[in-house]
């Protein structure tokens, strides 16, 4: 034990040491999800989490979700034996969710509806391509809009010696209705640590490119977030 937690430190540093190094860091969000099953095909979700997205400010995000999947596939159960997320060895999840978006500026919040579609596809006996579409249909000040945002991500466990961290790499594009056209893309970096049986970590960093509104901005961005299994 005390050597596994040797090496989740060591690897924590690292990447807490190098990500910064990466660009110059415009903010920190962090997030925790709390997972509990239903049954063997449903679960539900509670987030709690500061995001920036879309060209909004900061914004506090809070709300439940509900995952539906289907049985597990032989060959994405061996490659993400490692990860304690069993939604990862699912070919399709589908998800329904709510979530609340208070302004930091104390202005007008937004009630979010989220319909999510979740697909993965082992590429080899250790890498998973995870696609994922989703839908964020948001309702503020009696005004609605909507916006896609369609997320590829590859991932593959890595041993250090019997513990295994995850690394991914992911990019998503944004279309949001109230621009008409395709208006931000993030570039995002991680790894996903386990602690113990039902805790997860994931640092991460992100770059936004947004282009909705003038002039355009860039955004660099570092995350944690917390994972909770039950």
């Amino acid at each position: 034990m005390r050597n596994r937690l040797r090496k989740f430190v060591i690897a924590t540093g690292l990447i807490c040491c190098c990500l910064p190094a990466i660009a110059q860091v415009d903010q920190f969000l962090p997030e925790i999800n709390f997972y509990s099953k239903l049954s063997s095909g449903t679960r539900i979700q509670l987030q709690a989490k500061q995001t920036r997205e879309g060209g909004e400010p900061v914004q506090a995000e809070v709300g439940p979700s509900v995952d539906f999947y289907l049985r597990p596939l032989i060959r994405l159960a061996k490659a993400t034996k490692f990860d304690l997320d069993d939604a990862k060895s699912r070919p399709l999840v589908l998800s329904v969710g709510y979530r609340y978006l208070s302004e930091g500026d104390g202005g007008v919040p937004t009630n979010r509806l989220m319909p999510v579609a979740t697909s993965r596809f082992p590429l080899s006996t250790r890498v998973v391509l995870t696609t994922r579409n989703r839908f964020d249909l948001d309702w503020k000040g009696g005004v609605f809009t909507w916006r896609y945002r369609n997320r590829l991500q590859v991932e593959g466990p890595v041993a250090i010696g019997s513990y295994h961290l995850t690394p991914y790499a992911s990019v998503e594009p944004f279309y949001q209705s109230q621009y008409g056209k395709w208006s931000e893309t993030a570039i995002y970096a991680g790894c996903i640590l386990p602690i113990r049986k039902h805790v997860q970590l994931d640092p991460y960093y992100e770059h936004q490119n947004q282009t909705g509104k003038s002039p355009n901005e860039q955004l660099n961005q570092l995350g944690l977030i917390l994972n909770l299994y039950f």
